[in-house]
């Protein structure tokens, strides 16, 4: 394929509309290698029980909508990115869960009484631990599934920039938790590769997640590195990290 050829079909896969988190459409074109642990069934053991229940960051609705069997009728979910929240709130609707707007780095007070929820999900979401510890009842327990601040830092190396989130480890939340009074019960971190079939793959990859890249990011101003990889042809892989977290809110000491 012709230089001018690929580089048009690069911009058009970087131009497609973005919809909820949903990667099941990349098929085998994206090879993620996988944790050792299940979210699903970490969520569902921490879902037992429980009467009341806020997914933070919900995406499309789509990893909550698998657990939907486990969930009580008092579900509500967050989400702060635009162009997902009509996504969420519409797939949601159906189950009778709304969707609250809310994003943790704008505004970190989270919009709900204290005490409100007896579980707290934040699946790849940033959240404010305090504000986590302030809603949850007595005795509640928060399960975070996180992506490490350093994950597919290959990108920094291609592109430039810095990490976006050098933060976001399993030490620093660790301790954060702590300090807002939670107790954590298990934490546990892993390092992955994920594999891309191609350059265009990468780059709608890219479109999703565009904390990845710098902010000036588009196929021409970075047609060199693209093409310089597409020619290389070597196997396009990124390193993942990923980290997951269950802590609960102490009950009242009796007096």
């Amino acid at each position: 394929m012709e230089t001018a050829d690929l580089l048009d079909a690069w911009r058009a896969r970087h131009a497609e509309p973005t919809s909820g988190w949903d990667f099941s459409s990349f098929g085998d074109s994206i090879r993620p290698e996988e944790p050792p642990w299940s979210y699903d069934d970490l969520a569902r053991d921490a879902l037992a029980g429980a009467r009341s229940v806020l997914d933070l960051g919900t995406g499309g609705g789509e990893v909550l909508l698998g657990l939907a069997d486990a969930l009580p009728a008092d579900t509500v979910a967050t989400e702060g990115w635009p162009p997902n929240l009509p996504v969420a709130t519409a797939a949601l609707a159906a189950r009778g869960f709304p969707v609250a707007e809310y994003d943790a780095e704008a505004h970190p007070r989270l919009p709900f009484d204290d005490g409100r929820f007896d579980v707290v999900l934040a699946r790849h979401e940033a959240y404010v631990a305090s504000e986590v510890a302030r809603v949850l009842t007595p005795s509640g327990v928060f399960l975070t599934q996180q992506v490490d601040g350093r994950d597919l830092s290959e990108t920094v190396e291609l592109f430039g920039g810095t990490l976006r989130y050098p933060g976001v480890t399993l030490a620093h939340l660790r301790v954060e938790a702590g300090a807002a009074g939670l107790v954590v019960e298990a934490a546990r971190d892993w390092t992955g590769v994920l594999t891309f079939a191609d350059v265009a793959t990468l780059v709608s990859y890219l479109r999703m997640t565009p904390w990845q890249v710098p902010d000036d990011f588009t196929v021409e101003r970075y047609a060199d590195v693209l093409l310089a990889l597409h020619r290389s042809g070597e196997p396009l892989r990124f390193t993942q990290r990923r980290f997951v977290l269950r802590a609960r809110r102490p009950a009242p000491v009796p007096a």
